[in-house]
């Protein structure tokens, strides 16, 4: 009886995770989006624990991470990728009613994830040191390597809990989601020093202890899908059945949402090979500390942009197109208040933010705070990108997205550093003010075309 009793529980909570996605959309951006905010909060959390406790072994410990943090955002796009090529195409199918589908989607999602995870580590080790030589980082080249081979070693923990992640958040189910990644980052922040120092395993300790908090996310989350089978998705063999077309689907918008992030690590290459050649790996450390703020900043608008992602594409499949654009409008005014708070925090508070990143060498703060000065007018405008993009993914339509992304990435903020640190000459400044108004201008581009596309599906759909 208690048995019966249990899962009629968890029946009810799985109806109630879909009806938030399907009904009032101004209700499902908020009730999704702040339990995904938290869970890339504390995922940042730990990340930015690597980077405090690496401070401590000193500059070329840290501009080593720098160096790696091209090939990390690889890495965090792979999964990133395939989670919204999954999350988008689940959404879609619970929007049209297709239980069976997003059943088997989410399948194919965990069996692209686990294959990627063979082949990758593979060919990244393989050509781990020509890679490194072509980033600049021939200084810090083995210290940079130290800490990637443990990282590509357990790739496999570090997709499943981010894919795993995105499975639940596609359901509805975000506060599962947002406690295993509390209780994960909370370990790694506290095992983080004893690996480094204690152990004395140095930068390869804060590998080490990354691996340790994601095999234990990926762990409970596949106790939950796979054996405790408790969600909204059936992910058993019965509901399994190879389909070449849901792995198109996938993999058509995994692919421009990866080389999203791939293009923002040819910016942080082309960031990491101008700071090279004007300062040298002070200025490398300077860009690594100051830009996990910028990280920090995007936060909130990445967890709007995954709930943005998941109620448009519950819309769409459900062919609701004016609750679409509300979805899309009420992200973006909710996102600029955020942004804007957001940002006159990190310009007032700057130095402040600078100590924690320098106590190790004060010779950093001046440097890291004037970063954060002048990337705070782009952390403003982060909200009109992010959703612009999420809002393409969840329409299932991420080359347009992708689009987007390479016109600000590649186009205006490669430029405009370029113009700004020499044809202006204005040196480390001048990467800083290139990047920031590049991207301020980049991002105005997405919001405008996006608000076009939208006023054309408005047109064709409903008037």
């Amino acid at each position: 009886m208690s048995n019966e009793i249990e899962e009629r529980k968890e029946n009810n909570k799985n109806k109630n995770n879909i009806s938030i996605i399907t009904g009032d959309p101004k209700k499902a951006i908020r009730k999704l989006s702040w339990p995904i905010m938290v869970s890339m909060l504390v995922t940042f959390a730990y990340n930015l624990a690597d980077t405090i406790w690496v401070a401590g072994l000193g500059t070329e410990s840290l501009a080593a991470l720098g160096f790696f943090m091209p090939i990390f955002l690889i890495i965090i796009g792979l999964g990133n990728g395939i989670g919204a090529g999954a999350n988008s195409l689940i959404a879609r199918s619970i929007g049209a009613k297709d239980k069976k589908k997003a059943d088997n989607t989410a399948i194919h999602g965990l069996l692209i994830t686990l294959i990627i995870s063979i082949i990758a580590p593979i060919i990244l080790i393989f050509f781990l040191n020509d890679i490194l030589l072509l980033m600049g980082a021939a200084s810090v080249a083995s210290l940079t390597a130290e800490y990637a081979r443990v990282i590509l070693a357990g790739l496999i923990v570090l997709l499943f809990s981010s894919v795993g992640a995105s499975i639940l958040r596609s359901e509805g189910d975000v506060n599962r989601a947002m406690n295993v990644m509390v209780i994960t980052a909370v370990l790694n922040i506290i095992i983080d020093p004893i690996f480094i120092y204690i152990l004395n395993l140095g930068l390869a300790g804060a590998a080490y202890a990354t691996l340790l908090s994601s095999f234990i996310s990926s762990f409970i989350i596949f106790y939950w899908l796979i054996i405790k089978k408790d969600t909204y998705l059936n992910l058993s063999k019965e509901s399994f059945n190879f389909d070449l077309g849901i792995i198109k689907e996938i993999v058509f918008i995994a692919i421009p949402a990866t080389s999203e992030i791939i293009i923002f690590s040819i910016v942080s290459l082309v960031i990491n090979f101008m700071l090279s050649f004007i300062a040298g790996p002070l200025g490398v450390a300077v860009y690594t500390a100051g830009w996990r703020i910028v990280n920090l900043a995007m936060i909130p608008h990445m967890g709007l942009g995954t709930a943005t992602l998941t109620v448009v594409g519950a819309a769409y499949g459900a062919r609701k197109f004016k609750k679409l654009i509300t979805t899309y409008n009420y992200s973006v005014k909710f996102g600029l208040s955020i942004s804007i708070v957001s940002s006159i925090i990190i310009f007032v508070f700057a130095p402040q933010i600078a100590m924690i990143f320098s106590y190790s060498e004060t010779n950093l703060i001046p440097a890291i705070s004037d970063f954060l000065r002048i990337l705070s007018i782009f952390c403003i405008a982060l909200p009109l990108g992010i959703l612009s993009s999420s809002t393409f993914q969840g329409l299932g339509k991420a080359f347009i997205s992708l689009t987007l992304t390479i016109q600000r990435a590649l186009v205006f903020e490669i430029i405009f550093m370029y113009i700004f640190a020499f044809v202006l000459n204005m040196g480390t400044a001048g990467i800083w003010w290139g990047l920031s108004l590049g991207g301020l201008v980049g991002y105005l581009v997405s919001y405008i075309y996006t608000k076009i596309y939208l006023r054309e599906v408005k047109k064709v759909y409903i008037d």
